[in-house]
């Protein structure tokens, strides 16, 4: 079990499922609005808006929700000066550690991190710390219920992907200049995916189990209820079995 998948193979949240649907949602709208500011409010022409749309559907993000951060881009809020940032470092068992975000104070958001990371036995780097240990793609997630793996596989090379990995999902990965297309080719096959993103995926993976992996788990949790984050990648890898209890 590796960390690629962003720590969707253990669900160790706390807190009322309705607190955790309010967090991604207000997850989902830094996004839309950032990505309206870049690239303006056509899903067609704007990559990272139309991903960013895909995932408010999936999630069931009500409209109202979705058309506050559209106008909070335009100007309605002209407090939503959001900046992506993004911190490397190493957690538990020398586990590398990729965090992204989008944040309106960054004075707040990096003592934020950097306490998570000491408060849990890691450390903070500096930029490209560990990013050279991971690769910057687009990954496209189907649920294997939609396809057998050939099907999957066949269909997804066709479109220009690099790749497939089968984990608990089908994770189709290609260039990050090719994931409006794939996307695209894909859904029109198979209807929307689970995700659709640009993310990173580890070269190599550490083996990590015992009190180091559940510490590590805390740490990743606690970045990712984070407000200001949006997503958390680490190269780790549990053994099968492994449990949280």
């Amino acid at each position: 079990m590796s960390g690629h998948s962003q720590f969707k193979n253990i669900m160790y949240r706390k807190g009322a499922q309705d607190a955790r649907r309010a967090k991604v949602f207000s997850k989902i709208s830094r996004e839309i609005t950032v990505a309206v500011k870049e690239g303006g409010t056509d899903p067609e022409s704007n990559t990272r808006l139309r991903s960013a749309l895909l995932s408010a559907r999936l999630e069931n993000m009500p409209k109202d929700n979705v058309d506050r951060a559209i106008k909070k881009a335009l100007g309605g809020d002209s407090t939503a000066d959001y900046q992506s940032v993004r911190y490397e470092g190493y957690g538990p068992g020398g586990v590398a550690i990729i965090v992204e975000g989008l944040t309106d104070n960054k004075n707040r958001t990096a003592p934020e991190v950097r306490s998570a990371f000491s408060k849990f036995g890691g450390s903070l780097g500096d930029s490209n710390s560990v990013s050279f240990q991971f690769d910057h793609v687009g990954c496209i997630s189907y649920e294997k219920k939609v396809a057998s793996e050939d099907e999957m596989f066949e269909v997804a090379i066709e479109a220009g992907a690099s790749d497939i990995i089968d984990a608990d999902n089908y994770e189709i990965i290609c260039t990050i200049d090719k994931l409006s297309s794939v996307r695209d080719e894909l859904i029109g096959k198979f209807g929307d995916p689970v995700e659709a993103k640009v993310t990173w995926i580890p070269k190599n993976t550490v083996a990590i189990d015992g009190d180091a992996a559940k510490t590590l788990f805390r740490l990743i949790e606690t970045l990712e209820d984070n407000d200001d984050i949006q997503s958390v990648v680490a190269n780790y890898e549990v053994p099968e079995g492994f449990s949280l209890a």
